[in-house]
């Protein structure tokens, strides 16, 4: 699946929700979802700095693709690594790279969510 495939998803996913409270409710329970890591994930150079919350993420290789495994102190966060994990996981390194993330706008997050966690997502991009 492409990258805009991916975002498109996301974004229909999100548009059925008419109010902050269930995209919140949403975000929570993709955080629910999440495996959780052990504590030797958690170390200091998988932590993404700048985040409100504690967020772990770790990237991998294969076969010329990245995959990504995150983790959260709190399911809010832990909900938003999932997300972006979808969309992310899986593709080449340029799509990644080229990527606006503009699919997070498009959902209106930057309206329910703090500047912080909303900031928090492109910091995950970043890292």
């Amino acid at each position: 699946m492409t990258l805009h495939q991916k975002e498109e998803i996301i974004k229909k996913e999100f548009r059925i929700l008419t109010s902050w409270e269930e995209k919140y409710e949403h975000l929570i329970n993709l955080g629910k979802k999440l495996p959780k890591k052990s504590n030797a994930f958690r170390s200091d150079e998988k932590l993404i700095p700048g985040c409100q919350s504690k967020v772990w993420l770790n990237a991998e290789l294969r076969k010329s693709r990245i995959f990504f495994e995150a983790d959260g102190d709190a399911l809010l966060p832990r909900g938003m690594a999932a997300l972006m994990i979808r969309v992310y996981s899986g593709l080449f390194p340029f799509e990644i790279i080229s990527s606006n993330a503009n699919f997070i706008y498009k959902i209106g997050f930057q309206t329910f969510l703090s500047p912080i966690r909303a900031n928090g997502m492109l910091l995950f991009l970043k890292k």
